[in-house]
């Protein structure tokens, strides 16, 4: 099944179960991969986007998220900030499983290996295979950091 397939499904049963902030959610979700599928049509581009863009796509929701959680507890809107933090966990059942620490060292290690990096200047050679194999399981910045670190 789909990533978009799952989406609908979960859609229908938030539905169904009247489980309003989970169904606000997923249709935020929703709206975000049409907006993309649209944009994709307009570039001459696929008509639907390929779940790897949609992984993605939800990937920068979360951490769009968790900058609004912080500002709003800064403010001390509590409440919203709960929200956010709800919204998070939604949309985190449909990404794939976040790498450890050990295991996003061993994939660099690998991705090194791999590439045959020497360098600082292939850094992005390295970074291009961790994008192509773990995509939605590291946050890519901060390993950016640990592979420049490695050179460095």
């Amino acid at each position: 099944m789909s990533l978009r397939d799952r989406l609908q499904a979960a859609l229908k049963e938030a539905m169904k179960a009247k489980a309003a902030d989970r169904l606000s959610t997923l249709r935020l979700i929703n709206a975000a991969i049409k907006d993309r599928d649209i944009a994709s049509r307009g570039d001459g581009g696929p008509e639907m986007v390929p779940d790897a863009e949609i992984t993605a796509i939800m990937g920068k929701m979360i951490k769009q998220r968790h900058e609004s959680a912080r500002a709003y507890e800064e403010g001390g809107r509590l409440e919203l900030a709960e929200k956010e933090l709800a919204e998070i966990v939604v949309i985190q059942e449909f990404l794939p499983r976040q790498m450890t620490p050990d295991e996003v060292a061993a994939a660099v290690e690998a991705a090194v290996a791999e590439t045959g990096a020497a360098s600082i200047r292939d850094v992005g050679k390295v970074m291009a295979a961790l994008k192509a194999k773990h995509a939605g399981q590291m946050d890519f910045g901060a390993v950016g950091a640990l592979v420049k670190g490695r050179f460095g």
